[in-house]
Protein backbone atom coordinates (compact mmCIF):
# COMPACT_ATOMS: atom_id res chain seq x y z
CA UNK A 1 0.00 0.00 0.00
CA UNK A 2 1.10 3.59 -0.59
CA UNK A 3 0.88 6.63 1.62
CA UNK A 4 -1.12 9.48 0.15
CA UNK A 5 2.08 11.38 -0.69
CA UNK A 6 3.52 8.50 -2.67
CA UNK A 7 0.18 7.79 -4.31
CA UNK A 8 -0.01 11.45 -5.30
CA UNK A 9 3.39 11.25 -6.98
CA UNK A 10 2.57 8.02 -8.80
CA UNK A 11 -0.83 9.20 -10.05
CA UNK A 12 0.32 12.78 -10.78
CA UNK A 13 -2.70 14.02 -8.79
CA UNK A 14 -2.22 16.54 -5.97
CA UNK A 15 -2.92 15.56 -2.38
CA UNK A 16 -5.51 18.35 -2.27
CA UNK A 17 -7.34 16.83 -5.25
CA UNK A 18 -7.19 13.33 -3.73
CA UNK A 19 -8.76 14.64 -0.51
CA UNK A 20 -11.42 16.41 -2.57
CA UNK A 21 -12.24 13.26 -4.55
CA UNK A 22 -12.43 11.35 -1.25
CA UNK A 23 -14.85 13.95 0.15
CA UNK A 24 -17.01 13.57 -2.94
CA UNK A 25 -16.97 9.78 -2.57
CA UNK A 26 -15.18 9.13 -5.86
CA UNK A 27 -12.10 7.36 -4.53
CA UNK A 28 -11.78 6.24 -0.91
CA UNK A 29 -8.44 5.26 0.65
CA UNK A 30 -8.12 1.51 1.22
CA UNK A 31 -7.02 2.11 4.78
CA UNK A 32 -6.99 5.07 7.16
CA UNK A 33 -4.86 4.76 10.31
CA UNK A 34 -7.22 5.55 13.17
CA UNK A 35 -4.40 6.99 15.31
CA UNK A 36 -2.42 9.04 12.80
CA UNK A 37 -5.10 9.69 10.18
CA UNK A 38 -2.65 8.63 7.49
CA UNK A 39 -4.32 7.50 4.30
CA UNK A 40 -3.15 4.53 2.30
CA UNK A 41 -4.00 3.47 -1.23
CA UNK A 42 -3.56 0.23 -3.14
CA UNK A 43 -1.93 -0.04 -6.55
CA UNK A 44 -5.22 -1.05 -8.19
CA UNK A 45 -6.58 2.36 -7.22
CA UNK A 46 -4.23 3.92 -9.74
CA UNK A 47 -6.69 2.67 -12.35
CA UNK A 48 -9.57 4.33 -10.47
CA UNK A 49 -7.88 7.69 -10.18
CA UNK A 50 -6.71 7.59 -13.81
CA UNK A 51 -10.34 7.12 -14.88
CA UNK A 52 -11.43 10.11 -12.81
CA UNK A 53 -8.62 12.23 -14.26
CA UNK A 54 -9.49 11.13 -17.79
CA UNK A 55 -13.16 12.04 -17.33
CA UNK A 56 -12.22 15.41 -15.85
CA UNK A 57 -9.93 16.11 -18.79
CA UNK A 58 -12.84 15.81 -21.24
CA UNK A 59 -14.82 18.32 -19.22
CA UNK A 60 -17.14 16.16 -17.12
CA UNK A 61 -18.25 17.66 -13.83
CA UNK A 62 -17.89 15.93 -10.49
CA UNK A 63 -21.64 15.27 -10.46
CA UNK A 64 -21.46 13.68 -13.90
CA UNK A 65 -18.54 11.48 -12.82
CA UNK A 66 -20.50 10.46 -9.72
CA UNK A 67 -23.34 9.30 -11.95
CA UNK A 68 -20.91 7.06 -13.82
CA UNK A 69 -18.89 5.72 -10.90
CA UNK A 70 -21.43 5.62 -8.05
CA UNK A 71 -24.77 5.33 -9.86
CA UNK A 72 -23.55 3.13 -12.72
CA UNK A 73 -25.12 5.34 -15.39
CA UNK A 74 -24.00 4.34 -18.90
CA UNK A 75 -20.85 6.19 -19.88
CA UNK A 76 -21.90 6.53 -23.53
CA UNK A 77 -25.13 8.31 -22.51
CA UNK A 78 -23.27 10.98 -20.56
CA UNK A 79 -20.59 11.27 -23.24
CA UNK A 80 -23.25 11.86 -25.92
CA UNK A 81 -24.68 14.71 -23.83
CA UNK A 82 -21.22 16.19 -23.33
CA UNK A 83 -20.46 15.78 -27.03
CA UNK A 84 -23.59 17.77 -27.88
CA UNK A 85 -22.63 20.52 -25.44
CA UNK A 86 -19.13 20.77 -26.91
CA UNK A 87 -20.47 20.82 -30.49
CA UNK A 88 -22.84 23.65 -29.56
CA UNK A 89 -19.93 25.55 -28.01
CA UNK A 90 -17.81 25.00 -31.12
CA UNK A 91 -20.66 26.24 -33.32
CA UNK A 92 -21.03 29.33 -31.15
CA UNK A 93 -17.29 30.05 -31.29
CA UNK A 94 -17.29 29.49 -35.07
CA UNK A 95 -20.16 31.96 -35.37
CA UNK A 96 -18.27 34.51 -33.27
CA UNK A 97 -15.10 33.91 -35.30
CA UNK A 98 -16.90 34.43 -38.59
CA UNK A 99 -18.35 37.67 -37.28
CA UNK A 100 -14.89 38.85 -36.21
CA UNK A 101 -13.56 38.01 -39.68
CA UNK A 102 -16.45 39.91 -41.26
CA UNK A 103 -15.76 42.96 -39.11
CA UNK A 104 -12.06 42.80 -39.94
CA UNK A 105 -12.89 42.71 -43.64
CA UNK A 106 -15.41 45.56 -43.30
CA UNK A 107 -12.83 48.23 -42.61
CA UNK A 108 -15.32 51.06 -42.08
CA UNK A 109 -17.67 48.82 -40.07
CA UNK A 110 -20.65 50.92 -41.18
CA UNK A 111 -22.85 47.91 -41.85
CA UNK A 112 -22.43 45.45 -39.03
CA UNK A 113 -24.32 42.17 -39.28
CA UNK A 114 -25.88 40.89 -36.09
CA UNK A 115 -28.34 38.30 -34.82
CA UNK A 116 -31.43 39.06 -32.76
CA UNK A 117 -34.71 37.47 -31.78
CA UNK A 118 -37.83 39.33 -32.86
CA UNK A 119 -40.57 38.81 -30.24
CA UNK A 120 -43.87 37.27 -31.24
CA UNK A 121 -46.45 39.84 -32.29
CA UNK A 122 -49.93 40.30 -33.72
CA UNK A 123 -50.13 42.18 -37.01
CA UNK A 124 -52.53 43.46 -39.56
CA UNK A 125 -51.29 42.94 -43.09
CA UNK A 126 -52.18 43.69 -46.66
CA UNK A 127 -50.89 42.04 -49.81
CA UNK A 128 -50.84 43.52 -53.28
CA UNK A 129 -48.87 44.03 -56.49
CA UNK A 130 -46.76 47.11 -57.21
CA UNK A 131 -46.06 48.36 -60.72
CA UNK A 132 -42.57 49.27 -59.44
CA UNK A 133 -40.86 50.02 -56.14
CA UNK A 134 -41.79 53.70 -56.26
CA UNK A 135 -45.34 52.68 -55.27
CA UNK A 136 -44.27 51.04 -51.99
CA UNK A 137 -44.64 54.13 -49.77
CA UNK A 138 -48.14 54.85 -51.08
CA UNK A 139 -49.11 51.18 -50.64
CA UNK A 140 -48.01 51.30 -47.00
CA UNK A 141 -49.86 54.55 -46.30
CA UNK A 142 -53.09 53.31 -47.91
CA UNK A 143 -52.84 50.06 -45.91
CA UNK A 144 -52.75 52.02 -42.65
CA UNK A 145 -55.66 54.25 -43.66
CA UNK A 146 -57.76 51.28 -44.73
CA UNK A 147 -57.11 49.37 -41.51
CA UNK A 148 -57.89 52.45 -39.40
CA UNK A 149 -61.19 52.99 -41.19
CA UNK A 150 -62.18 49.42 -40.34
CA UNK A 151 -60.85 49.59 -36.76
CA UNK A 152 -60.81 53.21 -35.47
CA UNK A 153 -59.61 52.17 -31.99
CA UNK A 154 -56.69 50.02 -33.13
CA UNK A 155 -53.32 50.83 -31.54
CA UNK A 156 -49.81 50.03 -32.72
CA UNK A 157 -47.34 48.41 -30.35
CA UNK A 158 -44.59 50.46 -28.74
CA UNK A 159 -41.88 50.56 -29.87
CA UNK A 160 -43.38 50.52 -33.33
CA UNK A 161 -42.70 47.45 -35.48
CA UNK A 162 -43.74 47.19 -39.11
CA UNK A 163 -42.15 45.49 -42.09
CA UNK A 164 -42.49 44.65 -45.76
CA UNK A 165 -42.02 41.25 -47.39
CA UNK A 166 -41.47 40.93 -51.12
CA UNK A 167 -43.13 37.64 -52.01
CA UNK A 168 -41.85 36.79 -55.50
CA UNK A 169 -38.81 34.87 -54.28
CA UNK A 170 -36.60 36.70 -56.77
CA UNK A 171 -35.80 40.26 -57.73
CA UNK A 172 -38.33 41.92 -60.04
CA UNK A 173 -38.45 45.54 -61.17
CA UNK A 174 -42.16 45.53 -62.02
CA UNK A 175 -45.36 43.69 -61.03
CA UNK A 176 -43.89 43.11 -57.58
CA UNK A 177 -45.81 41.08 -55.01
CA UNK A 178 -45.69 42.80 -51.61
CA UNK A 179 -47.04 42.26 -48.11
CA UNK A 180 -47.02 45.03 -45.54
CA UNK A 181 -47.40 44.10 -41.85
CA UNK A 182 -47.87 46.36 -38.81
CA UNK A 183 -47.71 45.04 -35.24
CA UNK A 184 -50.71 46.09 -33.16
CA UNK A 185 -52.01 45.53 -29.64
CA UNK A 186 -54.22 42.47 -29.67
CA UNK A 187 -57.68 42.91 -28.17
CA UNK A 188 -60.10 40.35 -26.75
CA UNK A 189 -62.62 41.33 -29.40
CA UNK A 190 -61.57 40.37 -32.94
CA UNK A 191 -60.65 43.18 -35.30
CA UNK A 192 -62.64 43.71 -38.47
CA UNK A 193 -61.22 42.39 -41.71
CA UNK A 194 -62.13 42.86 -45.37
CA UNK A 195 -60.94 41.41 -48.66
CA UNK A 196 -57.48 43.00 -48.31
CA UNK A 197 -56.90 43.81 -44.61
CA UNK A 198 -56.19 40.67 -42.58
CA UNK A 199 -54.78 39.84 -39.14
CA UNK A 200 -52.43 37.11 -37.99
CA UNK A 201 -50.06 36.06 -35.22
CA UNK A 202 -46.36 36.19 -36.05
CA UNK A 203 -44.29 33.80 -33.97
CA UNK A 204 -41.01 34.69 -32.29
CA UNK A 205 -38.35 34.72 -34.98
CA UNK A 206 -34.55 34.57 -34.95
CA UNK A 207 -33.12 36.87 -37.61
CA UNK A 208 -29.80 37.86 -39.10
CA UNK A 209 -29.95 41.63 -39.50
CA UNK A 210 -28.15 44.55 -41.07
CA UNK A 211 -28.87 48.28 -41.06
CA UNK A 212 -28.83 50.03 -44.42
CA UNK A 213 -28.39 53.77 -44.42
CA UNK A 214 -29.23 55.70 -47.56
CA UNK A 215 -31.41 55.35 -50.62
CA UNK A 216 -33.42 52.24 -51.38
CA UNK A 217 -31.83 51.76 -54.80
CA UNK A 218 -28.66 50.66 -52.99
CA UNK A 219 -30.36 48.11 -50.76
CA UNK A 220 -28.99 45.40 -53.04
CA UNK A 221 -25.48 46.01 -51.67
CA UNK A 222 -26.65 45.35 -48.12
CA UNK A 223 -28.61 42.31 -49.25
CA UNK A 224 -25.48 40.97 -50.92
CA UNK A 225 -23.49 41.30 -47.70
CA UNK A 226 -26.08 39.68 -45.47
CA UNK A 227 -26.72 36.80 -47.87
CA UNK A 228 -23.00 36.11 -48.19
CA UNK A 229 -22.75 36.08 -44.41
CA UNK A 230 -25.65 33.60 -44.17
CA UNK A 231 -24.10 31.38 -46.85
CA UNK A 232 -20.63 31.48 -45.26
CA UNK A 233 -22.10 30.42 -41.91
CA UNK A 234 -24.32 27.73 -43.46
CA UNK A 235 -27.46 29.25 -41.93
CA UNK A 236 -30.90 28.21 -43.15
CA UNK A 237 -33.36 30.89 -44.27
CA UNK A 238 -36.93 29.98 -43.30
CA UNK A 239 -38.95 32.98 -44.56
CA UNK A 240 -38.66 35.85 -46.99
CA UNK A 241 -36.59 38.78 -45.63
CA UNK A 242 -38.32 41.64 -43.85
CA UNK A 243 -37.57 45.28 -44.62
CA UNK A 244 -38.23 47.58 -41.67
CA UNK A 245 -38.30 51.25 -42.65
CA UNK A 246 -37.12 53.12 -39.56
CA UNK A 247 -36.39 56.52 -41.10
CA UNK A 248 -37.49 57.64 -44.55
CA UNK A 249 -39.06 60.35 -46.63
CA UNK A 250 -41.79 60.83 -43.97
CA UNK A 251 -39.34 62.11 -41.33
CA UNK A 252 -35.96 62.71 -43.00
CA UNK A 253 -35.40 65.25 -45.80
CA UNK A 254 -31.94 63.99 -46.71
CA UNK A 255 -31.99 60.61 -48.42
CA UNK A 256 -28.62 59.80 -46.85
CA UNK A 257 -30.38 59.78 -43.46
CA UNK A 258 -32.91 57.12 -44.44
CA UNK A 259 -32.47 54.00 -42.29
CA UNK A 260 -33.74 50.54 -43.18
CA UNK A 261 -33.22 47.32 -41.25
CA UNK A 262 -33.10 44.11 -43.25
CA UNK A 263 -34.15 41.11 -41.17
CA UNK A 264 -33.65 37.60 -42.57
CA UNK A 265 -35.46 34.89 -40.57
CA UNK A 266 -33.29 31.84 -39.97
CA UNK A 267 -33.75 28.45 -38.36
Amino acid sequence: MFKIGDFSKMSKVTIKALRYYEKEGLIIPSYIDEFTGYRYYESKQLLEISRIVSLRQIGLSIDEIKKIIKNNEPLDKILEIKKGEIENTINEYNYQLSKINYLLEEKDMKEEIFEKVIPACYVYYKEGVLKDYSEASLFIQKSGIECLELNPDIKCVEPDYCFVNYLDGEYKDKDIKIRYSQAVIKEDKPFKENDSIKFMDVKETKCICIYHKGSYDKLGVSYGKIMKYIEDNKLEIIETPRECYIDGIWNKENVEDWLTEIQVPIK
